[in-house]
């Protein structure tokens, strides 16, 4: 199989790239090393799957439609559409750039598997087009016309239009709501990257809100392991779910990577920020009926795999840890 996975050189593309090499396939990676956050650790990101005499990177953007029509000249059996401009609270203060790239980029994409005919197309949504929504679980049936971020927004319109093209010309979609996803290379900005590095140089952890609130966070491998079967098994359209579907609370999350780095935890109380959300929760069954997906990775042993990861980071004399300010 050949696959185009944008934004491949990023914390889930570049561990997608990997497996799907490790599986025989094919990976034309394209990504635009763009600075949200340090081009350097994307470039660290793929390393290894530089040594593989089946992947080729592609440097460039969603945008240039040019770029786009000489990557998809040779086809392409499936496109994995990961790149976008992520997190809640930056999109609040940059909305023009997130609709910008993460729907008039889609759409680029989407023509370019019509043109094409490419037949599948996996697009990586995001858990926030829940909204406010409090009753849990959240189910890929619950009503998500209010998303209360400019993030969300562009996703659930990104969902709108891999329905619209999958309607129209036949495309088979899977967009993929990823609930929270972390592990070893997650940005620097995202809350459990911030939280241990913060732990680790002895500086209080920034909690916005009262510590109640509670998110689903799913380990980066029972994610790759979903995506991988959406692309194997993507026909029609769907949206599917992909969490761990077992909650955690922030202030037993901190408490747990401050107890596993063996650190003292200090808090920095910060008022509730405009766009969070109260809860997190995934209904998987659609998941577990039309993909098998299973998450195996408990929360307590992927933050010890991430601690782990991060202390052999931070023990190699040429490993410089960022600074990053927390992103939703």
């Amino acid at each position: 199989m050949r696959v185009l996975i944008t934004g491949g050189a990023g914390f889930i593309g570049s561990h997608l790239s990997e497996k799907m090499l490790e599986l025989g396939h094919e990976v034309v990676c394209l990504d635009d090393f763009n600075d949200f956050y340090d081009p350097e650790i994307k470039h660290r990101n793929i390393e290894k799957a530089l040594s593989s005499s089946r992947y080729t990177l592609v440097k460039g953007s969603i945008l240039d439609r040019h770029l786009l029509d000489k990557v998809f000249a040779d086809g392409f059996d499936a496109v994995a559409h990961l790149a976008a401009y992520a997190g809640v609270r930056p999109s609040i203060e940059r909305p023009a750039v997130y609709q910008r790239v993460n729907v008039e980029g889609t759409v680029n994409l989407l023509e370019r598997c019509r043109m094409c005919n490419v037949p599948k197309f996996v697009f990586a949504s995001s858990s926030s087009v829940y909204g406010g929504r409090t009753d849990v679980p959240f189910s890929e049936t619950d009503n998500v016309t209010r998303p209360i971020s400019p993030y969300a927004a562009t996703k659930l319109s990104g969902e709108a239009l891999c329905y619209t093209y999958h309607h129209l010309f036949g495309i088979n979609v899977h967009a993929l709501r990823f609930f929270t996803v972390y592990g070893p290379r997650q940005r620097p900005e995202m809350a459990i990257h911030l939280f241990a590095n913060h732990i680790l140089r002895g500086e209080p952890i920034p909690q916005f809100g009262d510590g109640r609130s509670a998110r689903d966070y799913t380990y980066i491998d029972d994610i790759i392991d979903g995506t991988i079967a959406s692309i194997d098994k993507c026909r029609g359209f769907e949206v599917i779910n992909l969490g761990g579907s077992n909650p955690t609370a922030l202030c037993d999350l901190t408490q747990m990577i401050a107890s596993r780095l063996k650190m003292t935890l200090n808090i920095e109380q910060l008022p509730q920020q405009p766009g969070d959300v109260h809860i997190t929760y995934a209904d998987i069954a659609l998941a577990k009926k039309l993909l098998g997906y299973t998450p195996k990775v408990s929360i307590q042993e992927g933050i010890d795999r991430f601690c782990t990861w991060l202390e052999e980071k931070s023990a190699n004399p040429n490993w410089e840890e960022p600074i990053a300010t927390l992103s939703q």
